[in-house]
């Protein structure tokens, strides 16, 4: 299996195969990191396309070094705050808020919420994710955005920080502060038992 550099060098190449290869790679993981911080499925979809069409038209400007997530996420992360920026400016469009959480397996958010609530939780399933998807919303946006490329797009905190434009000292007190957060919202809730690793 190639890394993310391999097949980047390829797309380079006009190897489309090697493109299709990165899509099926990290598209959930771009939807999900979208739908989290929009809550609308078709607008999460169109901005993960709209993400990896700009990888593709980009990809010279890449250069293989072994931090592919980071540029790609700094990529996800620019389109957001534009997309945010128009959406602010027009009254008409709201963002929908309350819709229900895709029910696919390996949906990041079922990961998440087993990090924090140990299975002997009185909550179950959807009922949990619904909950901590609330309790991450009341998160200030640093923070969340923080614990949301970390959590659900996996990246390490060195790539966290790039993308964030900040430093690792920073990015690691805002990830820990959304642990903490987090963890102090579920056991206002009555949620017993809560480990934040």
């Amino acid at each position: 299996m190639l890394d993310d550099d391999e097949l980047m060098i390829r797309v380079q190449q006009g190897d489309s195969a090697a493109f299709e290869a990165l899509v099926e790679r990290y598209q959930s993981s771009l939807i999900g990191f979208f739908w989290h911080n929009t809550r609308d499925l078709q607008l999460a979809e169109d901005l993960a396309q709209e993400t990896l069409l700009k990888v593709y038209s980009q990809a010279w400007d890449y250069l293989p070094s072994g931090r592919f997530r980071g540029w790609l996420f700094r990529i996800a992360r620019n389109l957001l705050i534009d997309d945010v920026r128009r959406r602010s400016h027009d009254a008409l469009v709201h963002v929908v808020r309350g819709r229900r959480l895709p029910e696919e397996e390996g949906n990041p958010l079922a990961r998440v919420a087993a990090e924090f609530i140990p299975p002997e939780a009185s909550l179950q399933g959807q009922e949990l994710m619904q909950l901590i998807q609330e309790l991450l919303d009341d998160i200030p946006e640093d923070q969340r955005m923080t614990f949301v490329l970390h959590h659900y797009a996996d990246l390490p905190l060195g790539e966290v920080a790039e993308i964030m434009e900040t430093s690792p000292a920073t990015t690691k007190s805002r990830l820990r502060l959304a642990r903490e957060k987090l963890a102090e919202k579920l056991r206002v809730r009555g949620v017993q038992g809560v480990t934040v690793s």
